[in-house]
């Protein structure tokens, strides 16, 4: 098939930080191309793929500091124009392509990557029902449930996971949270249940513009009481020996995540997880066998005392399966074929 790729433009495609659509992005284009696809790639200058590269602006925006909103205005105009060019786009940007309504000439599917559960996004689907949609969790939907919206399939993302990471022995004698340091994900709670576990935390993550005042209230000073090292931010190669060597990946999510791909990078470590069964985690991960998900800090502390009974090997090998580019193509694979015979 002919199929075009619409990436955000923040970052280039992979990412070299942190960027996990753009790295879903890259890793879905790489897997279709050497299945056969003739696939375009509209991204960020500077991205790299085996795919026919059309750069959407000169530089990654967050490097640049351009306007997104001029940017992919003009990438959406030349995209609506070369559209009979391709059996199907598949945008992964959310609202602005469907401003081009009906001058596309081939079929259009948006995968939503973020959370649905602010009033954003159901004034956007309520201006522009009907779009083919596609989630990457059936928890992703409850929000909008009530929308009735036109859901084509849930595709679980896939990453090459063999090749990202190692199957480390978790011999560290730590805990790791390696994540955003912001509140939904219980950075704070993590900090209090390592402690009462009696287990050293190493943390990882960029802190986000909006979670600084949080950070220095909440956090820092848990941190400064000791028994907590802060790292900073992580690439592939420093993820792999921060959570490989720990004993539990402890990301105790204080919302509902839409996915959460640090938990299967965390798994392909062999590195146990332990969370709470908010979002897309029961989906994702088995408790008892991947892991423990539970509710309040106090079974947390109960958690971190079981990690010995999980396997590693099987955590490793569970996530290089269920989560494969193979399986994440193919899922797309049956989106894009319905659609191209309905159009």
């Amino acid at each position: 098939m002919r199929i075009a790729q619409l990436a955000p433009l923040y970052v280039p495609v992979p990412p070299t930080d942190y960027g996990g659509t753009e790295r879903i992005v890259y890793t879905l284009t790489e897997e279709l191309v050497n299945r056969g696809h003739d696939v375009t790639l509209f991204a960020a200058g500077g991205s790299k793929t085996s795919a026919r590269l059309l750069e959407s602006a000169p530089e990654p925006l967050w490097d640049s500091g351009g306007s997104v909103i001029s940017w992919h205005a003009v990438e959406i105009e030349r995209l609506i124009k070369c559209s009979g060019e391709f059996d199907v786009i598949h945008s992964h940007i959310d609202v602005m392509p469907w401003l081009g309504g009906d001058r596309y000439r081939c079929p259009l599917v948006t995968t939503t990557h973020g959370r649905l559960d602010q009033l954003e996004q159901r004034v956007y689907f309520q201006q522009f029902p009907g779009w083919p949609l596609v989630s990457i969790s059936n928890a992703q939907r409850r929000p909008v449930r009530d929308l009735h919206l036109n859901w084509a399939a849930t595709v679980y993302h896939g990453l090459d996971l063999g090749e990202m990471y190692r199957l480390g022995e978790g011999r560290g004698g730590y805990l790791s949270f390696v994540s955003r340091i912001s509140p939904e994900k219980g950075p704070a709670v993590a900090i209090r249940v390592a402690r009462a576990a009696g287990m050293k935390l190493v943390m990882a993550g960029p802190i986000p513009d909006e979670a600084k005042d949080f950070f220095d209230s909440e956090v820092q000073p848990l941190i400064d009481e000791g028994g907590v090292e802060y790292v900073g931010s992580l690439d592939d190669e420093g993820k792999n020996d921060v959570i490989g060597n720990s004993a539990g990946f402890l990301v105790p999510i204080q919302w509902d995540e839409p996915f959460g791909l640090a938990f299967i990078e965390a798994l392909a470590t062999g590195t146990p997880v332990i969370s709470c069964p908010r979002g897309s985690l029961p989906e994702l991960i088995e408790s008892g066998k991947h892991g423990f998900l539970v509710n309040d800090e106090e079974e947390l502390v109960e958690a971190v005392g079981k990690l010995s009974t999980i396997d590693r090997r099987a955590c490793r090998d569970y996530v290089l399966e269920r989560f494969s580019p193979r399986r994440m193509a193919e899922g797309y694979e049956r989106v894009y074929s319905d659609l191209a015979r309905m159009d």
